[in-house]
């Protein structure tokens, strides 16, 4: 993830967690977190061409405690939140996902994922999925962890085609809904049958849902 990309993750994490508050400090991970590590999916399409429109009126001068707090509000997020984004259909390049995972001594631990909804269905959650697994064997972890909710059946379906099982319960762990997480690891990552096992899957993969860019 570049910092430039923040405008669109802000606008995927809003639409994937929109009871989330206050949203990530990305600018923030990237340059000051050293246990972090993101990754976006990028859809391109050359053709498409963003069209130039006037700038916007500058807004009435707000109070100047509620201009303080907007302000402290750009810079704890990195960006403004107010700046405009072309449409997606006029975008050459369109983050469609996006994977953090800190690495932490013992594990690497999935943070947060997720897929604009309108890629979803489409392969995108299983390629975050590969790219945190390839991250943590860079690293040379053997452990990856995460927290998924107890309703939410197709990820736990993907994960634990990856080989993933639930080895706890953090109760009311959602802070929106108070639902349950399973605590999820993968502890086999740097084994050499698990590294046949996941070359077939990433295969599997790529036939089917065909090559993405990720950085």
């Amino acid at each position: 993830m570049r910092v430039a990309d923040i405008p669109q993750v802000l606008e995927v994490e809003r639409e994937s967690f929109p009871t989330m508050w206050p949203p990530t400090s990305f600018k923030r991970e990237l340059q000051q977190n050293q246990l972090a590590h993101y990754t976006v999916v990028v859809e391109h399409d050359p053709s498409r061409t963003p069209i130039e429109t006037p700038e916007p009126e500058p807004p009435e001068r707000a109070p100047a405690g509620l201009g303080r707090l907007w302000g402290e509000l750009r810079q704890f997020l990195g960006v403004d939140p107010e700046a405009g984004l072309p449409p997606v259909d006029q975008r050459p390049e369109l983050v469609i996902g996006f994977l953090g995972v800190w690495m932490l001594p013992d594990e690497a631990h999935i943070i947060t994922l997720a897929v604009r909804e309108s890629h979803r269905r489409q392969g995108i959650g299983e390629l975050l999925v590969i790219s945190a697994v390839e991250l943590a064997r860079e690293k040379g972890h053997g452990i990856v962890t995460l927290e998924c909710r107890v309703t939410n059946e197709a990820a736990l379906a993907l994960y634990d085609k990856y080989g993933f099982q639930q080895v706890g319960l953090r109760p009311r762990y959602y802070s929106d809904n108070h639902e349950d997480a399973y605590v999820l690891t993968l502890s086999s990552v740097l084994t050499d049958r698990f590294q046949r096992r996941f070359e077939e899957l990433k295969a599997d993969h790529e036939r089917h849902w065909g090559d993405f860019e990720t950085r």
